[in-house]
């Protein structure tokens, strides 16, 4: 009876370790652990008898603790310590893998901004950096399905504007097209790829493309805002003013005045010279006048009516002139503050 007392008093018995796991049990925790398609591309690789034994171990384990799985893990880590992954051929390696997971173009687009150097030349590569003005051409009289797989790869602002130059049957059957493409055979992208290498030939030679310049730049700045126009500009006018000065003269043009409200426009007319303004308006369509109309009184808006049917034929030089000497004057009064042309996102306001 004391060895009962002693026993009952005395620490309990420890828990007993799991049994060891077997290689071919490790190896079996290890692909269950993985998803269907990892796991069956593993057994893929193995000899018929390989392939039996891991089957085996996988129908006879039965419940799987968490000590099992750790001891797998952990022998699986202990094989591998010391060896190595090469990095040779490691961007042919991704490149594979990520073919295998999103297809072969959106693969390469993603390789494109990791590996920017390590890209070979495609025309389908560059067309993804054009405008749709430069495009349009290049798709000029083409089947819509061929239409259709490149817009599909386009962004998707360049793509609807691609969209909106084709004939309006044309449109309907492109958009049908995009919208049940579904997967896209590599043999329809090399058939692309020659074609606008073929019609890139065409319409542009054998010269470089023209991308970028003083207008583009003036459209990314527009687009940003007046706080990063009074960052950039001058910066840009430290390195090259007669570019500055290009720049902003396609940031500020006559269309601009467009967006200006009538009291804007208003103060902008007060400045401005009668024939001034009639020859500008010449060279205008009607409705775009009315933007200036609206602005003035219903006598004095029938008054440049009346001037400018009557002025007859004018020079497109006097027009640009005329136009160009209004937005001279814009460009003052927005620099003091009398009128705004609208706010970008990070604008100030008082």
């Amino acid at each position: 009876m004391p060895e009962e007392e002693e026993f009952a008093e005395g620490p309990l018995p420890a828990t007993p370790a799991p049994p060891p796991v077997s290689d071919a049990e490790g190896a079996a925790v290890m692909v269950m652990l993985l998803g269907e398609e990892q796991a069956s591309r593993i057994l893929a690789q193995l000899t018929p008898a390989e392939l039996q034994l891991l089957g085996a171990k996988m129908c006879q384990l039965g419940d799987i603790g968490p000590e099992a799985i750790i001891h797998a893990i952990t022998g699986f880590v202990a094989r591998t310590e010391k060896l190595g992954i090469p990095g040779e051929g490691r961007a042919g390696h991704v490149r594979q893998l990520m073919h295998r997971a999103i297809g072969e173009v959106k693969a390469d687009n993603i390789m494109a901004r990791i590996l920017p150097d390590d890209q070979p030349g495609s025309s389908l590569e560059l067309a993804r950096w054009l405008n749709a003005a430069a495009i349009a051409p290049m798709i000029r009289g083409e089947h819509p399905q061929a239409i259709a797989v490149l817009l599909a790869q386009l962004d998707a602002e360049v793509a609807a504007q691609v969209l909106h130059t084709l004939p309006a049957e044309a449109q309907t059957q492109v958009v049908h097209r995009i919208a049940t493409m579904g997967p896209v055979a590599p043999e329809a992208i090399i058939m692309l790829e020659e074609l606008l290498s073929r019609r890139i030939a065409e319409c542009h030679g054998t010269t470089a493309l023209r991308m970028g310049g003083a207008r583009d730049a003036a459209n990314l700045i527009n687009s940003l805002g007046k706080a990063v126009e009074k960052r950039v500009l001058p910066e840009i006018a430290k390195i090259d003013k007669t570019l500055a000065r290009q720049i902003e003269n396609e940031m500020f043009k006559f269309e601009h005045l467009f967006v200006l409200d009538p009291q804007s426009m208003g103060a902008l007319l007060r400045e401005v010279e009668s024939d001034t303004l009639i020859n500008a308006l010449k060279g205008t369509e009607a409705e775009m006048r009315e933007v200036f109309f609206r602005a003035m009184s219903s006598r004095a808006a029938d008054g440049v009516r009346d001037e400018i049917a009557a002025r007859g034929r004018l020079k497109m030089a006097d027009v640009l002139e005329a136009q160009k000497a209004i937005v001279v004057v814009a460009r003052r009064l927005a620099a003091e503050g009398v009128i705004a042309f609208g706010a970008g996102g990070d604008d100030e306001y008082v």
